[in-house]
């Protein structure tokens, strides 16, 4: 894609009569030069190409995405990192070809040095009514750093949300708390002795051997279901590698902490115990996801749409009592689940426009336009007619699609219903429409409502309506002052970005060893990894994570 230069710049050269070929600037706004870009409808048929670090294949000809060209006459051809390749950016910049749009995650940094996404505030403040409607107060969550607080992105995460539901928590199968009378857990303790009793009771299910309790370490799901899990249990709020206190923004890389290794400990035990399963550090995605699809994986510390497929899979098979209940686990009593911690609108991540792209207002408008009422409405319901219907005045899903998306794992990308909202400008569950409807089909009494079977039945009998009344209010905990530290754009190349990588492979690397080894030197392998640690000098990173995050709540207004 060639480099391009703005229509301001082209009317300047020509008045001065010079004729000059040059690369877009960083500064710039908007640098399309397309001669009907300017002047063509904002519904004339475009083609804009699109990458997303979490896409994966699939075309643009869905019923919901046919209904997005239809307004706004964009179809988007849509790219994704083949095999998992996280190198796909860096590739990018070296060659200098980027796609129109570019969601990069935590990658956007580098494409703001390269100068390869252009500012979008000038583009926000004269065509961004929708965008500035929907972040109001909540626009400068957006802005980049102190030293440079331009807006690079947009998109990614809800702005109004509400927490009905959590994610990340452990999770046990409902059949274990029937089985044991329903017993209350809290603690590691209640939840290996819950584990415990129940495999010993049953040690095989349908002819296959009984798994305690199975991670996926093998890959980068190291760090939603071994790290993460493990601040979890410590009651701190998920901030990616670090603890950082929400009053200071004072950060600490949290694998320092000795809750962190107190929790590793236990987990220790549990392998040499026998309940984790002995695959846990080498068995494939697909391979987990069969494991507890099959029913014989009795407990997860994971991300709900992490394991949606195996979920769906047991519920179509029938085997709705091997499905999960989320519990507020922690280390004991004086410590408190964040499971429904409200995080503000996190900012940071989000989809960018580059600088070499020939469609760049078309690409702004595109945005925009997702954030608009229209759009929330068909991502997030479908189409009028084959997905909802309207209902005495309200959008109710088709018994249909209720039922497909609750078994089938195709559902999204088959009908486009619900796919398109990450990582597109969203405008969250708690969001209402102009009527004063619920912007998604999401609502707590949906998702209640969405229950199979047997988790109404456990509910009943702990007298609950929903799995969040086992947590910690989200009011209790309160709305966090720095956001979510793990969507920080850290800059490339400075001290902070090197020795967080260095730190994140030593600590996978060594954590995996301590658990899978003997318990008599757990201890031993512990002290060496925080001398490691120590070694590569991470009271640096601490340090410039610390000013990285009050950078931040200065910039928010929140310090």
């Amino acid at each position: 894609m060639k480099k391009v230069l703005s229509i301001f710049t082209l009317s300047l050269l020509f008045l001065i009569g010079a004729v000059i070929m040059t690369g877009c600037s960083d500064d710039s706004s908007s640098t399309d030069d397309s001669e009907g870009d300017s002047e063509e409808s904002s519904t004339e048929p475009v083609t804009l190409t699109f990458y997303s670090e979490d896409g994966v294949e699939k075309t643009f000809d869905d019923p919901v995405a046919k209904k997005i060209t239809e307004a706004t006459g964009v179809t988007l051809e849509l790219d994704y990192p083949v095999g998992g390749n996280d190198e796909t950016i860096p590739l990018m910049i070296a060659s200098g070809d980027y796609p129109d749009m570019i969601y990069a995650k935590g990658d956007i940094g580098k494409l703001i040095e390269a100068g390869g996404v252009i500012k979008l505030d000038d583009l926000i403040e004269e065509k961004g009514d929708n965008l500035k409607a929907l972040y109001g107060d909540q626009l400068d969550r957006l802005r980049n750093s102190i030293d440079d607080p331009s807006i690079y992105t947009v998109g990614t995460y809800g702005v109004e949300n509400a927490y009905w539901a959590t994610s990340g928590t452990f999770q046990v199968q409902l059949d274990v708390l029937r089985e044991l009378g329903y017993p209350e857990i809290k603690t590691l303790e209640d939840f290996e002795n819950a584990i415990t009793e129940y495999k010993e009771k049953y040690p095989e299910i349908d002819g296959q051997k009984t798994l305690g309790l199975s991670l996926l370490g093998s890959d980068w799901r190291w760090l939603i279901t071994v790290g993460n899990p493990a601040g979890f249990a410590a009651g701190i709020p998920d901030d990616g590698q670090w603890a950082i206190n929400d009053e200071t923004g004072e950060a600490t890389y949290k694998f320092l902490k000795p809750e962190l290794k107190e929790y590793f400990k236990w987990l220790n035990g549990m392998n040499d115990k026998g309940l984790l399963d002995p695959e846990s550090f080498t068995h494939t995605y697909d391979t987990y996801i069969a494991k507890l699809s099959s029913g014989r994986v009795l407990s997860i510390a994971d991300q709900d749409w992490d394991i949606a497929d195996a979920d769906k899979a047991l519920v179509a098979d029938g085997k709705e009592w091997k499905t999960y209940a989320p519990l507020p686990v922690t280390l004991g009593p004086e410590y408190k689940s964040q499971g429904l911690k409200d995080y503000g609108f996190a900012g940071g991540w989000g989809i960018a426009i580059s600088s070499t792209s020939e469609h760049q207002e078309r690409a702004f408008e595109f945005l925009d336009w997702m954030a608009s009422e229209e759009a929330q409405i068909l991502v997030n319901w479908g189409v009028e007619g084959e997905n909802y219907d309207i209902v005495d005045g309200k959008r109710v899903l088709q018994e249909d699609d209720k039922e497909r998306k609750l078994t089938d794992p195709d559902y999204a990308k088959e009908t486009g219903v619900g796919f398109y909202v990450y990582p597109f400008p969203q405008w969250g569950n708690g969001a209402v429409d102009s009527n004063g409807q619920s912007i998604t089909p999401d609502t707590e009494q949906d998702i209640i409502a969405s229950f199979n079977k047997a988790e109404k039945e456990v509910l009943a009998e702990y007298e609950m309506e929903n799995w969040t009344n086992w947590f910690p209010p989200t009011e209790e905990l309160g709305i966090s002052n720095h956001g979510a530290a793990a969507n920080y754009a850290i800059p490339p190349g400075s001290d902070l970005q090197i020795i967080q990588q260095k730190a994140d492979d030593l600590v996978e690397q060594r954590i995996t060893q301590a658990i899978l080894g003997d318990p008599a030197e757990f201890d031993d392998a512990w002290d060496s990894m925080i001398q490691e640690l120590e070694d590569m000098n991470i009271e640096k990173a601490n340090e410039e994570m610390t000013k990285l995050t009050q950078n931040k709540m200065e910039l928010w207004g929140t310090n």
